[in-house]
């Protein structure tokens, strides 16, 4: 359902990814390690369109992504693309339920409904009895897994997660990493997560290492 075709990417004159080939399958949890500078980052943004490669494709569900306009494009990560990233990023003025379903209202969805499968979301994740809680008055743990229920509010087929446990002590990261395996059985994401965490890489579909800008 991904797959990624010599993807270059420099700034200025540091080369920071140098022509990397992946494939991930649909529903596969792929978990990509390395060392700090290794690229991992610069890739996942790149297949979540986030930044535009210097040269190579990204097909997602068979479609070339970055030959669409960008507002094609938009609409088409917004669709089909979750994110969670090492910061929350939760907007501080919206409480749980109002970040949840953020994605939603920009895809247009209709609010009664979206704010029912928001609800069942968050329920799903411990949190039903958080809905109108701000994001500061949410627990590290709980703030993270809001931020995947908004990167699943939309169903994509995708999730992406740079170091989702990067910020959180060992039972809450233990907490995320097996709350992720039970969504893919559950759901039948795809995942493709960046992570220093061996023991949770360990638990992946597969490891992908890179090195010095490329898959090893």
């Amino acid at each position: 359902m991904l797959k990624a075709v010599e993807l270059r990417k420099s700034y200025g004159a540091l080369q920071v990814l140098k022509g990397v080939n992946l494939e991930v399958a649909e529903g596969e949890v792929v978990a990509i390690i390395g060392a700090s500078g290794a690229g991992k980052s610069t890739l996942l943004h790149l297949l979540g369109t986030l930044d535009t490669p210097d040269h190579g494709q990204v097909v997602i569900h068979g479609k070339d992504v970055f030959a669409q306009s960008t507002k094609e494009l938009a609409e088409f990560r917004n669709r089909n693309v979750g994110f969670v990233f090492q910061f929350h990023n939760l907007l501080p003025e919206f409480n749980t339920l109002e970040n949840v379903m953020m994605p939603g209202l920009i895809a247009g969805q209709e609010m009664k409904g979206l704010a029912s499968k928001a609800t069942a979301l968050l329920d799903r994740l411990g949190l039903k009895e958080r809905l109108e809680h701000k994001p500061s008055e949410l627990s590290g743990g709980e703030q993270q897994r809001t931020a995947v229920a908004r990167a699943l509010i939309n169903s994509p087929g995708l999730v992406l997660a740079d170091e989702p446990s990067g910020n959180l002590d060992s039972k809450n990261a233990s907490e995320l990493h097996h709350l992720f395996l039970e969504l893919r059985r559950e759901l039948k994401h795809t995942f493709v997560i960046v992570t220093h965490n061996l023991e949770f890489a360990g638990m992946a579909d597969r490891k992908v290492e890179m090195r010095d800008g490329l898959i090893c």
